[in-house]
């Protein structure tokens, strides 16, 4: 299985658990992969044969936007289980951080694997 890959995607919304986080806006990045066959678009140089990154990073950048939450692994779950109910993919690997949360670390977050991973 072939992979489609979208890397350091930023999003503002509010997320956190202290009082002073649910009054602001607060940067999150994802790093989203999506096993996808792509022999048929390859082929026929047919989008619609393909999972679009573009059509995937507008759905999780409207659905962050319009959402919050107090914790990045809600976050991460639901917008995991967005992209596989909305788009053609089995299996979906997630990077959620929320850099500048420790501010001695570059960024701090959780990974996740949803979905059946293809042999």
């Amino acid at each position: 299985m072939d992979t489609v890959y979208i890397h350091g995607l930023a999003v503002e919304t509010t997320i956190g658990i202290f009082d002073w986080e649910r009054t602001i806006k607060q940067k999150v990045v994802l790093d989203l992969e999506m096993a996808v066959d792509i022999r048929a678009s390859a082929a026929n140089e047919d989008i619609d044969r393909t999972v679009s990154y573009k059509d995937v990073s507008d759905c999780i950048m409207d659905f962050i936007a319009k959402s919050e939450f107090l914790l990045v692994e809600t976050m991460a779950e639901e917008v995991a289980a967005l992209v596989l109910q909305t788009f053609p993919v089995p299996f979906v690997r997630l990077k959620l951080g929320k850099p500048g949360a420790v501010p001695e670390a570059k960024d701090v977050g959780v990974m996740i694997e949803r979905g059946t991973k293809p042999a």
